[in-house]
């Protein structure tokens, strides 16, 4: 009977099922990973650099008033802006009283900044066969920036007075300041707009509407 016990058990005997284990990853390689390629990329990439914007200050250096005279006669550009992003210029000052000619612009690369390379063309040439010889390394960094100064010092360079109206905007102010950097023009000066700069304004504009046949 033990024995056919034993023979019938094996007949009711349930097949054991293999227990299924729970999937566990070790990820503690991967967060040694993750740390070395933070600290790769920290010290392989760069931080942006903030974005300046290089404004000359007035020099301390005393100018006789004859000379003064001279400048402001042969070098002189006033830029004018207005309001809804119009800008002027003119060149010169009142002589025998007789105005200078206001030209009004915009600032478009055909506008104010073909302006500004056309008066400003002897020196970007010049800077322009600079940067070519420091291209080809016959200028150190040190030299190019050092000759690239005295030539943006050069008297045929203009100087340029910048007058803002009160209608006009931060952005334009900028935009200006942007195309002096581009023209490479070292010598300009932010300064108050005067009545007679306003009463040029004011006579283009009364013309340009009496042109146009806008009363």
């Amino acid at each position: 009977m033990a024995e056919l016990a034993q023979n019938n058990s094996r007949k009711g005997k349930k097949k054991s099922r293999r227990k299924k284990l729970s999937t566990r990853i070790d990820l503690t390689p991967m967060v040694d990973l993750g740390f070395l390629l933070i600290t790769f990329f920290m010290l392989a990439t760069t931080l942006n650099k903030p974005q300046t914007m290089e404004i000359a200050l007035p020099s301390k250096e005393k100018i006789p008033e004859t000379e003064q005279t001279t400048i402001k006669a042969s070098r002189a550009v006033t830029i004018l802006l207005g309001k809804e992003n119009k800008v002027y210029y003119y060149e010169g000052t009142r002589e025998n009283e007789v105005d200078p000619v206001l030209h009004k612009t915009d600032f478009s690369p055909t506008g104010l900044r073909k302006y500004l390379m056309k008066r400003n063309y002897d020196v970007m040439v010049k800077i322009r066969d600079l940067k070519a010889r420091k291209e080809a390394k016959k200028l150190t960094e040190e030299e190019f920036e050092n000759q690239k100064t005295g030539i943006k010092k050069e008297k045929s360079a203009p100087i340029i007075s910048i007058k803002a109206t009160d209608d006009a905007v931060y952005r334009n102010l900028i935009d200006v300041l942007d195309e002096m950097a581009i023209c490479n023009i070292d010598r300009y000066a932010i300064v108050d707009i005067s009545p007679f700069d306003l009463d040029l304004i004011a006579k283009l504009n009364a013309e340009t509407k009496k042109t146009n046949g806008i009363q």
